[in-house]
């Protein structure tokens, strides 16, 4: 639309219910746990409940949901393991956070390369600040347990995917 501001196109533009209905369909569909195991697979139709447990029993967490009723409830701030969703078993990803999940393996590696070159800082600081051979390992893991399955698909299911993903963000 070509706005120099993005408010200025959300005061009229909406993503109607029923295009997010079909986006929650279809990205629920290639859902992970942290260990990069397909949730959905086994499921012929996806349940109705689906798009209500998206609106409001999930919160939004680094690179995809949390689904624990505490933290939910309060709204993500009740996390103890915060910023390490990645090893929480009430987290979950699909494919539309794969470009997310992407960067924050590159800034992983990074930023354990920048801390392995500073000489300025005591050891234990440094210690505290590299991020972890496991974290890194189970980061590379799930970025590549989501881009096989998303190779696997068609073409015309990838595109859908890809669609569905640009309306769940815009949401």
């Amino acid at each position: 639309m070509d706005h120099r501001q993005l408010a200025t196109t959300q005061r009229y533009y909406q993503v109607s219910e029923q295009r997010k209905r079909e986006a929650v369909d279809r990205v629920s569909a290639m859902q992970f746990d942290r260990h990069g195991n397909r949730i959905w697979r086994q499921a012929k139709e996806l349940l109705d409940d689906e798009y209500a447990r998206r609106a409001v029993g999930e919160v939004q967490a680094p690179y995809g949901v949390c689904v624990e009723p505490s933290n939910v409830a309060a709204g993500g701030h009740a996390c103890p393991v915060r910023f390490r969703c990645v090893g929480c078993d009430h987290f979950r990803t699909d494919a539309s956070y794969l470009p997310d999940l992407e960067a924050y393996l590159a800034d992983l590696l990074r930023n354990r390369e920048r801390l392995a070159a500073f000489s300025s800082a005591d050891n234990w600081a440094k210690a505290e600040a590299i991020p972890s051979d496991e974290e890194i390992t189970r980061v590379r893991r799930l970025v590549r347990r989501v881009r096989e399955d998303l190779d696997s698909l068609t073409d015309e299911d990838r595109t859908q995917i890809k669609e569905a993903t640009t309306v769940l963000r815009r949401s």
